[in-house]
């Protein structure tokens, strides 16, 4: 993903659902490498080894999507003044 801003307090509502935007398709990436490296390892393309190596950083860039996706939420409602659906 692109840089990544950790206050969002002077954003306007635009600037973040555009970052949401962007953090929605940072995660369909994370899941399509995911699959990719599932099927790597399942046609035996990769070594054990690689894939658990790789799988680490990919549980780790998941974790933070969905930081990120917390924090452009809580910053929705902030925004809007009232509750929003989760969609991540």
């Amino acid at each position: 993903m692109s840089l990544w801003r950790e206050d969002f307090s002077s954003s306007s509502l635009e600037e973040v659902l555009e970052s949401q935007a962007e953090n929605r398709v940072w995660s369909k990436e994370l899941r399509r490498r995911a699959n990719e490296l599932v099927n790597s390892r399942l046609a035996k393309d990769i070594s054990q080894d690689d894939y658990l190596s790789n799988r680490k950083v990919a549980h780790e860039d998941a974790a933070e999507c969905r930081r990120r996706a917390l924090i452009l939420h809580t910053q929705l409602i902030r925004h809007t003044g009232g509750t929003l659906r989760r969609e991540y």
